[in-house]
């Protein structure tokens, strides 16, 4: 059996998003390859109290755990300055690998999945993996309209600073060249990198655990149901217009058995809610924190659809929605929109602000109005789920590449 060392910054099984992300990853990478993976000491308690709590055996893996000095952290806060630490924690990887003597067959370097942080995992001379890799193409100006000055600044700086990653940081350009299979996520990373065609292999970085088969869904309630963080990415203002537009086709007698469930926080909560008011439809809007994710599958189940008119390049939130069998409403996009197919939801292409607002209100009236639609895309969410989405399904996908091209 064949060992990869694998390097992740970001490893919590308690957790979803990037830290799900990193833990069922190498769980699935452990079904095939012995593995040592190499993490930060903040996710040790997280990784030792899972296995423990679970009585979990998985002889085919090993943790290391690795942070920078004190002397070069001191100035680390919480998520202020992560990003420059992920950067250095990448670059100063080797040292700390060759101090522990590790040996290993195949070298992954498995997540933050950013496309404009580079990886010296190619410098052991042995056969190098990269990703997935992830690629949120610039929010269309358009799509920033209700979000102030700050935001629109801060949008803008992080879009300048990855396309100064991208054209001048030679330790990029380094990994790019020399890695042997890379795992881009949807299909924009490829060009983005510049990344050649051989080597790349499409695999959506997100997924959910099976949840089982979903259940009987019964018209008495429509409930459209959008999760993740309030900030400009994620479209909520268009989630709220959108709901509001096909609200107002409705009947008084049809709008009593319609509502609107955002499950989520961050900064621009207020302003969600002061548009919710402003809007005329706080009645059918309910905003809820987050929750246990147990209490989130129940609601995953009492809905009809999810809504996500995101503009980022993945979505961990669309898998647990697919594994649901809830069809999936978002824009035709490399992101939600490559997760998703034909039988599984509906796509809303970008055009203009008000265009958007009217195609996703359209695709959600179309959901409302044929109950034999929406049973059949359904069943196509679960399809999808479980062809693409599952972490069995995933795991098995990273291993026959691997075994492609490293034979």
């Amino acid at each position: 059996m064949r060992t990869i060392l694998v390097t992740a910054y970001d490893v919590n099984p308690y957790k979803g998003s990037e830290s799900g992300m990193g833990w069922n990853f190498i769980r699935q990478l452990a079904r095939f390859y012995r593995v040592v993976a190499i993490t930060r000491q903040n996710n040790r308690k997280h990784i030792e109290r899972f296995l423990e709590e679970f009585k979990l055996s998985l002889p085919n893996l090993e943790f290391r755990y690795y942070d920078l000095p004190k002397a070069l952290r001191f100035w680390k806060r919480g998520p202020r300055g992560s990003s420059l630490y992920f950067y250095l924690w990448q670059i100063t990887m080797p040292a700390f690998i060759r101090a522990s003597g590790l040996q290993f067959d195949l070298a992954h370097n498995l997540n933050f999945h950013a496309d404009w942080a580079p990886s010296m995992l190619w410098t052991f001379g042995k056969p190098f993996i990269w990703g997935p890799i992830g690629h949120h193409p610039k929010i269309p100006p358009e799509f920033m309209r209700d979000y102030g000055f700050d935001e629109k600044l801060k949008d803008q700086l992080k879009w300048m600073a990855k396309q100064g990653f991208w054209s001048f940081d030679a330790l990029l350009w380094m990994t790019r060249r020399k890695a042997d299979l890379v795992f881009c996520m949807n299909s924009s990373v490829a060009d983005a990198l510049r990344l050649e065609p051989g080597k790349v292999a499409i695999l959506p970085s997100v997924g959910s655990e099976d949840p089982g088969p979903p259940p009987q869904r019964h018209s008495e309630k429509f409930r459209v149901i959008s999760v993740g963080r309030f900030v400009p990415l994620k479209g909520f203002d268009v989630t709220l217009r959108s709901f509001t537009a096909f609200f107002r086709r409705l009947t008084e007698e049809e709008r009593a058995r319609v509502e609107l469930v955002l499950v989520g926080a961050g900064p621009e909560r207020d302003f969600l809610k002061r548009l919710s008011e402003s809007l005329d439809v706080r009645g059918n809007v309910r905003f809820i924190d987050w929750m246990d994710r147990r209490r989130l599958h129940e609601l995953y189940r009492a809905s009809s659809c999810f809504l996500f008119p995101s503009h980022e390049g993945a979505g961990m939130v669309v898998a647990e929605a697919l594994s649901h069998g809830l069809p999936v409403v978002c824009f035709d996009n490399v992101g939600p929109g490559e997760l998703i197919d034909e039988g599984s939801g509906v796509r809303v292409p970008y055009g203009s602000y008000e265009q958007a607002v009217h195609g996703f209100a359209d695709a959600l009236w179309s959901l409302y109005a044929d109950e034999d639609r929406r049973n059949a895309l359904s069943k196509g969410a679960r399809r999808r789920f479980e062809t693409w989405l599952d972490w069995n399904a995933k795991g098995e996908f990273m291993h026959k590449a691997i075994e492609a091209a490293f034979p």
